[in-house]
């Protein structure tokens, strides 16, 4: 059974993809950052970088939007990835990108405050701005109105020939302007034709108003917000074939079923419930426990085997342990008691990647294989495992020494980022210095101090400091001192960090600085 879970809060949205009881997907949405891929903005050019074609535009979201010369001139790569999808275009392409191409100075085409249209690509992540582009898009459930550009063309996802060529048919008859465009998702295999022309009337009505906006307002600004995460979790429970919608939130509940009402098929059976228990959705779906595993650095494995998630500044890498498994009775068996543990590393990797939201260059440590055949089974496995990730993915071989090199399209913050910051103790390396350390900085500070002529020193540390130094350190100290005619006395303040300790004059209560 494939279950979407929503739960909707006062700051936060979340949505939970549940497939036989077990959450293979999550999407936090939260009031003060909510997604803006998909929305379209005046901008205005604040700052043109020539050296690497770029330019800096101010939408109005914070931090300016980063746009690229590729993002301006036309990129038909661009609408494949955006919408997930391979496009059967009606002509060649790699000559019109060509064409395209030929303008090669961003300068011509953009000056510092010019008012632009753009689309956002890619959601602001950290100090990052937003992923901009030129090249607009409406999408639709069945269809995508490409504005200024006059590509027509069908899903390569859609595999029935009729079916393609009855879409092309109905989106060429369509009469429109020359330099404007349609796009055939895949859930228009589906559709009638009225269906089809009707929504692209909608799309065509919903341009003109972001045309008009445009000219109407005044600095930057928001003309066109994408589908929320209620319409979007509708969007694909319905594409998906999801049996069920359960939502703790009666209007939300009242909002999905009007939408639902719209977007029907005739032989569509999916349930839309409002969840009325007293006990929170997310902790009886066990989604709660697993959203708290997935904010673990150590995950284990039924085998009892495990993966180590680590988190880089240039990748995030996964290492799989045999941990405590006892699979292997004896020699003959090592081998498919290795595999086994990575065959059950990789369907949870996968998993993981999803719940967690990676993005960028992931690098997979397996446990050694001497069989090469053996390493394509986990290889392939992984693949099998990743097929059914919204985001996009590519997976390299598996090297001699089990490593897999993988990337995973970054579409907005990972979990973590979006639930954690920066420890301001350790700034964000997750380690504090250990007490023998601190003992040491605290011996050379006292000898520092004296070197200063001060002989009366009162050094103040946390008390689980304070406890250490009294096992040895502190006679050490005292006796060191009074070789060099000084006196120590030793307090403790609860409130001190565990890394941090003061010193302060005995004789007039004076701060001492180090």
């Amino acid at each position: 059974m494939k279950e979407m879970l929503l739960t909707v809060e006062s700051k936060e949205i979340r949505q939970a993809k549940v497939v036989e009881k077990k959450l293979q997907e999550l999407v936090v949405e939260r009031k003060k950052s909510r997604l803006i891929t998909g929305n379209i903005y005046r901008g205005r050019v604040t700052n043109i970088l020539h050296n690497i074609q770029s330019a800096f535009i101010d939408i109005g979201e914070g931090e300016n939007g980063f746009i690229h010369i590729s993002d301006i001139m036309e990129n038909t790569q661009k609408f494949q990835e955006m919408f997930d999808m391979d496009f059967d275009w009606d002509f060649d392409l790699s000559s019109y990108d060509k064409k395209k191409e030929e303008i090669t100075d961003i300068s011509k085409i953009l000056k510092i405050d010019q008012t632009v249209l753009v689309q956002v690509v890619k959601e602001p992540i950290g100090s990052k701005g937003a992923r901009l582009t030129s090249n607009i898009s409406v999408p639709g459930r069945y269809l995508v109105l490409l504005p200024n550009s006059p590509h027509r063309g069908v899903s390569r996802k859609i595999t029935d020939k009729g079916q393609r060529d009855r879409l092309k048919q109905i989106i060429k008859a369509f009469e429109m302007p020359s330099d404007m465009g349609l796009i055939c998702r895949t859930a228009s295999m589906l559709a009638s034709q009225d269906q089809l022309i009707d929504e692209a009337h909608e799309l065509f009505e919903t341009w003109n108003k972001i045309v008009e906006a445009f000219n109407k307002a005044a600095g930057a600004s928001c003309l066109y917000r994408e589908s929320d995460i209620v319409k979007k979790a509708l969007m694909t429970a319905l594409d998906k074939n999801y049996d069920r919608i359960l939502i703790d939130h009666y209007p939300t509940y009242l909002a999905c079923n009007r939408m639902y009402k719209k977007y029907k098929e005739a032989d569509q059976n999916l349930k839309i419930e409002y969840y009325r228990d007293k006990t929170p959705m997310f902790k009886r779906f066990n989604v709660e426990r697993e959203l708290e595993k997935a904010l673990m650095r150590k995950i284990w494995l039924p085998s009892g085997g495990y993966l180590y998630f680590d988190m880089t500044e240039a990748m995030y890498t996964i290492d799989v342990n045999s941990g405590r498994s006892g699979q292997a009775d004896s020699k003959k068996n090592v081998e498919e008691a290795l595999v086994h543990i990575n065959m059950e590393a990789a369907d949870e990797i996968a998993r993981q990647l999803r719940i967690r939201n990676v993005g960028g260059l992931i690098i997979c440590d397996f446990i050694d294989m001497r069989s090469r055949k053996n390493q394509r089974r986990v290889l392939d496995r992984l693949k099998e495992a990743m097929k059914d990730d919204s985001a996009k993915c590519t997976i390299l071989g598996m090297s001699e020494f089990g490593l897999v090199e993988m990337t995973r399209q970054r579409n907005r913050e990972s979990l973590i980022q979006t639930i954690f910051c920066d420890c301001p103790y350790c700034y964000g390396n997750g380690m504090i210095k250990n007490n023998e350390s601190m003992s040491i900085e605290i011996e050379r500070a006292i000898i520092q101090l004296i070197h200063q002529e001060q002989y009366a020193i009162e050094v103040v540390t946390h008390p689980s400091l304070d406890q250490y130094l009294n096992q040895s350190d502190k006679k050490y100290l005292e006796k060191m001192a009074a070789k060099e005619n000084a006196s120590l006395t030793f307090h403790t303040n609860d409130h001190l960090h565990l890394n941090e300790f003061e010193m302060y004059s005995a004789t007039n209560g004076k701060k001492l600085e180090v």
